[in-house]
């Protein structure tokens, strides 16, 4: 798991260091919904920065729409969703909650008949959103869109669209009902022209990367390290997450898959590149042309896919493919 390190003496602001690492362990659900996140006090003791920057960072965090500030309480993770019982929590837990909500709504005064035609309408809207499925993000990390759709169309096995943010209004002009997919990283702005009840937004969780975070923090000092991925925004994140963790000692040298001047600059001179499954055979490629110039040759490790598998898991109950 992540653990927040800031490096003084980086090129790369600490509040920006701090952002990144609090964003990413948020969007890899390592901070899940509803999570309350460490005090300004306890960050500091951390990490060695003055309160009034984390105060600035949660602010921003605030305004990105991942966090939101509870009076008296705390900051805690922003609930993007409707809250979606696990499958294997034990079914007595799943009628208490069924009964909890009842009780609250015929505390607001609701009749049980009304009740159970709320149950039925969200039950019957949210069967009639699976019927369209598109994955959506801003066009600047299109790439991420593609990683996403290429793994949900294998995990899922139906058919998946991708549009771009600012392409989706026509679509939903022409489509009263259907789901939304999209990364956390992008959820407020997804939400913010999203018009209610009618497509079922739902935000995944990304890997978490502990077990190559485990393998960075174990790399000798000098050592280069190569990221390569089809999305510059993963890169951006992954090269400032490694930085926070190592600082200099490690130099960190990415790639997109669709610049091949870079990416043989990665695989000639990184000691160990880690890539993602979509990227694997591109990079093994650049290798095998590149091999007769190589000193060595590098260690290519593949992580795990993009998305969460808990997320994957969720996605299968929403749209009933289970």
């Amino acid at each position: 798991m992540l653990n927040f390190q800031i490096q003084s003496d980086s090129d790369i602001p600490a509040s920006k260091q701090l952002f990144d690492q609090i964003q990413f362990a948020i969007a890899s659900g390592q901070y899940p919904p509803s999570h309350r996140l460490p005090s300004t006090r306890q960050l500091a003791m951390i990490t060695g920065l003055h309160r009034n920057t984390i105060s600035k960072v949660y602010q921003q965090l605030e305004e990105a729409g991942l966090v939101e500030s509870v009076a008296g309480s705390g900051i805690y993770v922003k609930t993007q969703e409707r809250k979606i019982v696990e499958s294997d929590s034990p079914l007595i837990a799943q009628s208490n909650i069924i009964e909890e909500s009842i009780d609250r709504l015929l505390q607001l005064n609701s009749s049980l008949t009304q009740v159970k035609e709320l149950f039925l309408e969200e039950i019957d809207w949210r069967l009639r959103c699976k019927e369209k499925v598109i994955v959506t993000v801003p066009h600047r990390d299109l790439s991420a869109g593609e990683i996403m759709q290429q793994e949900l169309s294998a995990s899922l096995n139906i058919p998946i669209d991708l549009v771009t943010l600012e392409d989706i209004e026509p679509i939903l002009a022409e489509t009263n009902f259907g789901t939304l997919i999209t990364s956390r990283y992008f959820i407020k702005e997804v939400l913010e022209i999203i018009p209610p009840s009618s497509f079922r937004v739902i935000p995944i969780d990304i890997y978490d990367y502990s077990k190559e975070l485990k393998m960075i923090n174990s790399l000798p000092p000098q050592a280069c390290l190569g990221i390569v991925s089809l999305s510059q925004g993963t890169l951006d994140v992954a090269a400032s997450i490694v930085h926070s963790q190592r600082g200099d000692e490690l130099l960190v040298l990415t790639a997109p898959t669709s610049d091949r001047q870079r990416l043989m600059a990665v695989v000639r001179t990184a000691h160990t590149i880690i890539v993602g499954p979509s990227s694997y055979d591109v990079v093994k490629q650049a290798i095998i042309a590149a091999r007769p110039d190589l000193i060595r040759i590098p260690e290519v490790i593949c992580s795990d896919n993009y998305i969460n598998s808990k997320s994957i898991d969720l996605l299968k109950r929403e749209l009933d493919l289970q």
